[in-house]
């Protein structure tokens, strides 16, 4: 699982492409400063208006929270969430237009919490406007609350090039551009990627292209507040930090019967191997571009799980050394010390098979989320068996992200936004 932190508290606050020193906020309502509007030249204090108001309760926590200043200048947004601290995830950021005088959050707000927006403006000479605003957000309900179930990579990770973000869910999302817009991903090297949705479940964030080697990703999931389907929200901001490491790129030909390791652009190993004998589907190695997923030192194979239960002619049962899951249609490599016909024949069930000492030397030396292409058989790997998510194109890859726009992960913030049209 992620790391989970606590929701918002406070954090500085983009203008256009300059930074002004402010300290963000969270809600949707209005208090204003008991003072009479002013002209931006001075004569009298600037007015400021925050929504939600003072004193407003059962606030939703998908709405935006709003301030605005009329005869001056926003100087500063504050928001305390009670018994609450901000740190990663949990930060509140917010967009102030170019006048200065408009700010709105950035992000939704956490469900039945009391919430404290202090904001400050200035008039032209200088004097300050301080207004503050008490309110509380409406709590949600049991069995309306969506919560992380399991994600993958997780925190600390160390993965390959290829690797996708991928977040499951406990319940159904059906507002997926509100929720794609809550999920914030930022790499240290910026590519353009987008989410997909895979089921009303699971999102998949990938990149356009392979991430550059050797740098740390970070995942913000601004989960808290969003609507993800009518009366369902979002209780709780996670973060997820992981490393991509070196580049390690194999590529397997059924034809010459050869897996060639590439790492950082140059080859580094090639084994003879053995792909499936292709006498029916199952037994047909996948072609294109897959994922190693997870790894075993010993792993005993049952075909009873890919649907050829025992007593059937072609039923088998291994026990195997060294296997790298590289689908969910039961296709590892593996050591077959059996198999006397590597790099000359493809004899296997559909698994890559490989001498001990390759077979060993792969499983040591792969990391999750290594690009593993196979060509030259005639099945074609499925978008959704394993993580055969690169099997899409970027552009079709796009065209089934919720908001349809790519996220540059150089930047913060996300395509559109997390919030909910006001009722």
């Amino acid at each position: 699982m992620m790391d989970t932190l606590s929701p918002t508290l406070a954090r500085g606050i983009g203008v256009g492409l300059a930074v002004l020193g402010l300290v963000a906020a969270a809600g949707c309502s209005s208090g204003e400063a008991d003072t009479s509007g002013a002209e931006q030249s001075g004569g009298g204090p600037a007015e400021v208006r925050i929504t939600p108001e003072d004193g407003a309760d059962e606030v939703r926590p998908d709405l935006p929270i709003s301030v605005v200043a009329e005869g001056g200048t926003i100087t500063g947004v504050q928001v305390e969430i009670a018994g609450l601290e901000a740190e990663g995830a949990n930060e509140m950021t917010g967009t102030l237009n170019e006048d200065e005088t408009e700010w709105t959050s950035d992000w939704t707000l956490v469900p039945g919490a009391d919430i404290t927006v202090t904001a400050t403006a200035e008039n032209a000479d200088g004097e300050a406007t301080e207004v503050v605003s008490g309110f509380s957000t409406l709590e949600a309900v049991q069995g309306q609350r969506l919560e992380l179930q399991s994600n993958f990579p997780t925190s600390g990770q160390t993965v390959g090039v290829g690797m996708p973000v991928i977040v499951n869910f406990d319940l159904p999302v059906q507002n997926k551009a509100q929720v794609e817009a809550a999920m914030e991903v930022m790499s240290e090297q910026a590519v353009a990627g987008a989410w997909n949705w895979f089921g009303d479940q699971m999102a998949v964030f990938r990149p356009e292209e392979y991430w550059q080697p050797n740098q740390e990703v970070t995942v913000n999931l601004r989960l808290a507040g969003v609507q993800a389907a009518d009366g369902v929200y979002g209780i709780e901001n996670h973060q997820l930090r992981f490393e991509v490491g070196r580049s390690q790129i194999t590529r397997i030909d059924s034809d010459t019967k050869r897996m060639l390791v590439e790492r950082d652009g140059e080859q580094i190993q090639d084994f003879p191997t053995s792909l499936g004998m292709a006498t029916t589907r199952a037994y047909t190695t996948t072609s294109g571009v897959h994922l190693t997923m997870e790894k075993y030192d010993r792993l005993v194979m049952d075909s009873a799980t890919v649907g050829i239960p025992e007593g059937h002619p072609d039923y088998y049962k291994l026990d195997v050394d060294y296997a790298v899951r590289f689908s969910n249609s039961g296709e590892f490599t593996h050591s077959a010390p059996w198999n006397d016909q590597l790099g000359e024949a493809n004899l296997s069930h559909g698994c890559p098979n490989l001498a001990p000492e390759d077979a060993r030397w792969f499983y040591e030396n792969s990391y999750m989320g290594d690009p593993l292409i196979i060509t030259g058989t005639d099945r074609e790997l499925e978008v959704d068996n394993g993580w055969g998510y690169w099997q899409r194109s970027w552009d079709e890859w796009l065209e089934n992200s919720a908001t349809g726009e790519a996220d540059d992960t150089g930047e913060a913030g996300t395509p559109g936004s997390p919030h909910s049209a006001a009722e």
